[in-house]
């Protein structure tokens, strides 16, 4: 049975990071920010790449919902999606997933806005998705009956391997090695938003 990871996130969280160490993992299809698109269609968000980005995705939120809940990629035995939690906007939440597991990647806020105004204007908290962030651990917490897993990014770097092998256990999958290491540069599974956002 495939285990679907829904690893939600704020921006600039080094989500990208984490995304690119389990696609080093040969049993594990990895997709980048799904409700990107369907985000910057319903709120007008002036981003970067905006419209090419609202061109090349599916930006029906149901659709993209069905999609998650799918055909796993390559038939791969994990699925990783990385989620952003500020591009909720919609009619979709993180209720729609509940045969995923779910993780919660956090990182220092000075650290985070610091790197966030480098690439974008921050007019308001909202854009960061600290709130939604909380109301789904708090969410999720409850329907496990235990705390949902987190992941501090800041002690995620300081000792890779170990966070990293703690967080397979947390989600019932093999610890892999090669998640420690990942070619550099572009990644085939990249949003095209990769130029903008993930050069720093």
């Amino acid at each position: 049975m495939t285990v679907r990871i829904a690893m939600w996130s704020g921006p600039r969280n080094i989500s990208t990071a984490m995304m690119r160490s389990f696609s080093a993992r040969a049993d594990t299809a990895v997709t980048d920010e799904p409700f990107y698109g369907a985000y910057l269609k319903t709120t007008g968000e002036p981003h970067a790449m905006a419209d090419a980005i609202i061109a090349d995705m599916d930006c029906d939120w149901h659709s993209v919902a069905g999609t998650m809940r799918g055909d796993v990629p390559d038939g791969k035995a994990v699925w990783y999606q990385k989620h952003m939690s500020h591009h909720m906007e919609g009619p979709i939440g993180i209720d729609a997933f509940p045969d995923h597991v779910h993780v919660f990647l956090i990182r220092d806020p000075d650290l985070m806005v610091a790197s966030y105004v480098q690439k974008n204007e921050l007019k308001d908290a909202a854009q960061l998705g600290f709130a939604r962030l909380v109301e789904y651990h708090d969410r999720i917490s409850q329907r496990l009956g235990r705390p949902a897993p987190v992941v501090d990014s800041n002690r995620l770097l300081a000792d890779p391997e170990a966070k990293l092998r703690a967080l397979c256990a947390a989600i019932g999958i093999d610890w892999d090695p090669a998640m420690l290491r990942w070619p550099k540069g572009p990644h085939s599974a990249d949003g095209i938003w990769a130029s903008h956002w993930y050069n720093a």
